[in-house]
């Protein structure tokens, strides 16, 4: 997704909601990733969904939707973090 070029006062209000609704999703599983470009232009975000029509439904739910261009949904084959795997046992 694409982010404004430049963020107006009503944007700016919009992003506790926005991040309150993002931070709600990965508490709930929904949202596995989100990520910002440093130039604040760019974003990312994994989803958990069963098909393309309920991960749209989900994105149109952000609270700064409007402002976002160039939404593109691309389902994943495989999706691998180090956040997702079995955490390394310590023989301390």
């Amino acid at each position: 997704m694409l982010l404004p070029e430049s963020f107006d006062d009503d944007f700016i209000d919009l992003i506790p909601r926005h991040r309150d609704f993002i931070n709600q999703l990965l508490n709930e599983k929904i949202v596995e990733t989100y990520a910002i470009s440093s130039d604040r232009s760019r974003g990312w975000v994994t989803i958990n969904g069963d098909d393309e029509a309920a991960v749209r439904a989900v994105v149109e739910q952000f609270p700064l939707y409007q402002y976002l261009h160039g939404v593109e949904i691309d389902e994943l084959f495989i999706f691998d973090t180090l956040a997702s795997r079995f955490p390394h046992i310590s023989l301390n």
